[in-house]
């Protein structure tokens, strides 16, 4: 109960303060070789989200694709991110680890921007626990959404790969491990919506609509 109330009160603070001047988080991963090479997720405290990224569509494969998109965060989702930017001080200082034996990862980046402030911090890893799970929202916000990008690609050029890409998309999302899947429900309307895909994969597609975040077992 005290969690909500610290939740819904510091969302009627956003609120008010995205009314006079808006905030932005950004989270930027750069990572070689990978699949995608390039994402950036921003959030606004006055609702709107962006994501953007580019790369290969698998990591097996010779296309390149590049992906943008404007969603909605949750509100606990949203409240959450900004709390805990808070907690990292708004990334004012140094937030890698400074381990040089732990692997690379990616270039990672946490950027916050308002009327009194502009600060940002890069970083391989963190030992922080804020930065950690900023970083761990933020991955899992945009593995739901590169489904999205590879979904687009395929159904504009490649329709018999869809029905494997959206059986591992509904397998990981009953599993708990993606997450503001609203974020990506156009994408998936419009493969229920069209005609000319094959019934197996709009029915697919139509389950992952139905998905009740609560319902699975990772929340």
């Amino acid at each position: 109960m005290l969690a909500g109330l610290v939740a819904w009160f510091l969302l009627l603070s956003l609120r008010a303060a995205a009314a006079a001047d808006p905030a932005t988080i950004t989270f930027s991963l750069d990572f070689p070789d990978s699949s995608p090479e390039h994402y950036s997720i921003s959030v606004d405290s006055d609702v709107r989200a962006h994501y953007e990224s580019s790369g290969k569509i698998t990591v097996d494969s010779d296309e390149r694709d590049t992906y943008q998109t404007d969603f909605t965060f949750s509100d606990a989702t949203r409240a959450r991110i900004f709390e805990l930017s808070a907690q990292a001080h708004y990334f004012s200082g140094k937030i890698d680890s400074g381990n040089k034996k732990i692997a690379f990862t990616g270039a990672k980046k946490l950027t916050y921007k308002d009327g009194q402030r502009s600060s940002s911090a890069a970083y391989n890893y963190s030992n922080q626990p804020a930065v950690q799970e900023l970083t761990a929202v933020f991955q899992r916000v945009a593995a739901t959404l590169e489904y999205a990008r590879r979904i687009v690609y395929f159904h504009r050029y490649q329709k018999l790969a869809l029905d494997d890409e959206l059986k591992r998309m509904e397998d990981q999302a009953r599993r708990g491990e993606l997450v503001e899947l609203q974020a990506v429900k156009p994408v998936l309307q419009d493969i229920y919506d069209d005609s000319s895909v094959i019934n197996v994969v709009r029915a697919r597609a139509h389950r992952i609509l139905d998905i009740d975040p609560a319902s699975v077992s990772g929340k």
